[in-house]
């Protein structure tokens, strides 16, 4: 399928957007190479801002520190300290929250100049505006109240005052509502363009948002408690949600819709384009580095043949319970295998060889096998009975890696090395610290695997960054139904996501047994199976920071499964008050005029 490329010839000419230097943005007395003005050059094509428009979302689509950390389901090894993230001591002047909130303004006011350019009944506009509903669906998750900016800043105006959030959630969905109604873009696209069914899935979140952060009130942050005062936006939540599903049946297996060869599959509604073919610059730097994060350390790629992992967001005790038995989400989103390689003038061979040998290799059945995991609930005489029946494959000759197999079991590891005529060698117990602080500890998240990856560090995976998807929205409309008060359609749709992973379905919510341990303090309820569906579907994908806060859960589950949170006073500031959203940068607040330290984010 033929990507729409997000490469902008202008971008020289597209300055950094934040409050404290909007006047380097687009000023209309900025020139590009050729003499022109921005008002010269976009006012006949507003085509190629909405190319960088698009092109922008990059520099937000993926931030772990952002989107992940402070959660329940990722740790740190190998010596990867905690991050202000996940102790909840970030400053005002954090440099990433700095980056992100401007970024995403950035997106917002590209997205502003191209309405302002284009044609208001023109596609360049429609798609604009479902840009920009995006940007402030991160800012209002994440920020809460933020200024509300519709027109284009190009000059140096500085003073924006915030917007209530109800405010920003109304606009925003009346804006959604009209584009869905009123514009032509397509129903549906697989290549990275808005479309109706983007806009309903935008809809719905933003529904769904509104309904946690307007209609119910927090009564114990420990507890995770609240009070429910309308569901009005919760039932229209649902509604925006099945309009955005559209009847589309999970028939994909898990591992298909993850496949680095079926991107732009018919369950992907929104995404970020990446095209290594066709990038202009060095094609080495030109991607991201989403494969490169979520798991352990398994050596340099150079020296190993394996995957570079920053032994950053790896699996937290939690998460490694997440999966039940029979639960086919497990092996497609976690490497489980990963096989060897020799080298070859000093360096790992790569592709068909080593980790990449998984994607790369149709008959993988004689391939030399490096690292081998197994999940908790598989037994010993399970996996050496596996050893057994596929022992040349453990035979490690002259491959770079010593080989190794493990269950990921609580409260101890079990690892097995072998021999050289690959029988089991000797199968020790290691309790889960000392096994992370270990090469080779364990799966590491595959869903972003760049099959045709270079053998380099980071920043070059060029697969497409899904921001939103079918099953997604089946639980979003799960959410959306239950916290309407209808609990069977809730259950119905947590069900179709269990039955494509291979597992039966609930007859209740009752019914739903999580295998991860809690203390006393820590009862499982109802919208714990909503909250542990969503990770185990949409594990390492960006949401869990913000379906934590959303729902009220952020203290209740850093508390009971944090590595880095002992009580809710620890994600407080001196005064008590709880940090739900992130801090407003110090430099938007000393330049923005029309906000001040009173507007500051509770906690800061």
């Amino acid at each position: 399928m033929k990507k729409n490329i997000y490469i902008s010839m202008f971008v020289a000419l597209l300055g950094g957007l934040t409050f404290s230097g909007c006047s380097d943005f687009l000023d209309a007395e900025n020139k590009t190479a050729g003499g022109q003005t921005a008002d010269d050059y976009f006012g006949k094509d507003a085509s190629t801002l909405l190319t960088t428009t698009y092109s922008s979302l990059k520099s937000i689509a993926y931030s772990p520190d952002i989107y992940s950390r402070g959660t329940d389901l990722y740790i740190h090894t190998r010596g990867k300290s905690s991050t202000v993230f996940d102790t909840y001591t970030i400053k005002a002047d954090d440099e990433t929250v700095k980056g992100f909130y401007s970024n995403v303004y950035k997106t917002i006011n590209y997205a502003n100049g191209v309405i302002s350019y284009a044609a208001a009944d023109s596609k360049n506009a429609y798609e604009a505006r479902f840009l920009r509903a995006y940007g402030y669906y991160l800012l209002t998750q994440h920020f809460g109240a933020v200024p509300y900016i519709t027109t284009y800043i190009n000059n140096a105006e500085k003073n924006y005052p915030r917007e209530s959030l109800e405010n920003v959630y109304k606009n925003v969905i009346d804006d959604l509502t009209d584009l869905y109604n009123n514009s032509s873009l397509a129903d549906q696209d697989h290549t990275g363009r808005a479309s109706k069914q983007a806009v309903a899935a935008l809809l719905a979140k933003f529904y769904l948002a509104a309904g946690w952060d307007l209609d119910t009130e927090l009564v114990d942050a420990a507890k995770g408690t609240y009070n429910k005062k309308s569901t009005d936006n919760f039932a229209k939540a649902a509604e925006w949600a099945e309009k955005a599903i559209n009847g589309i049946a999970l028939t994909m297996t898990f591992e298909d819709k993850w496949s680095p060869f079926k991107e732009g599959n018919a369950e992907e509604i929104f995404s970020v384009q990446y095209d290594k073919e066709n990038y202009p610059g060095d094609k080495s730097s030109g991607g991201h580095s989403m494969q490169n994060n979520f798991g352990g350390n398994y050596d340099n790629c150079t020296s190993s043949g394996l995957k570079n992992v920053s032994s950053e967001d790896h699996q937290s005790e939690k998460s490694m319970y997440l999966f039940e038995n029979g639960d086919q989400r497990f092996d497609a989103t976690f490497m489980t295998t990963m096989y060897n390689a020799k080298k070859v003038d000093g360096t790992a061979e790569w592709g068909t060889k080593g980790y990449y040998a998984y994607y790369n290799v149709s008959d993988k059945s004689n391939l030399p096998i490096a690292l081998r995991y197994f999940p908790y609930y598989v037994t010993e005489a399970q996996a050496e009975a596996e050893f057994a029946a596929n022992q040349k494959q453990y035979v490690r000759g002259d491959n770079i890696t010593e080989v190794k197999a493990a269950i990921l079991s609580l409260p101890n590891v079990i690892v097995y090395t072998f021999k050289a005529d690959g029988s089991v060698n000797k199968k020790e117990t290691l309790n889960f610290e000392t096994y992370n602080g270990r090469v080779y500890n364990g799966v590491c998240v595959k869903k972003f695997d760049d099959a045709a990856s270079d053998q380099l560090q980071s920043n070059n995976d060029y697969r497409d960054i899904v921001l939103m998807h079918v099953s997604e929205l089946y639980l979003v409309a799960a959410e959306a139904y239950y916290m309407a008060g209808d609990t069977d359609k809730s259950l119905a749709k947590i069900n179709q996501v269990r039955s494509r992973a291979g597992l039966a379905a609930l007859g209740s919510f009752g019914d739903y047994n999580p295998q991860y341990t809690t203390s006393a303090n820590f009862t499982v309820n109802e919208l714990d199976l909503i909250l542990d569906e969503r990770a185990r579907e949409l594990y390492a994908e960006g949401y869990r920071w913000m379906d934590l806060r959303r729902t009220k859960q952020l203290v209740r589950y850093n508390v009971e499964f944090s590595d880095y949170v002992t009580s809710a006073s620890d994600m407080a500031n001196k005064d008590g008050q709880i940090k739900w959203y992130r801090p407003i940068p110090t430099n938007e607040i000393s330049a923005n005029t029309g906000i001040s330290e009173e507007d500051q984010n509770p906690g800061y």
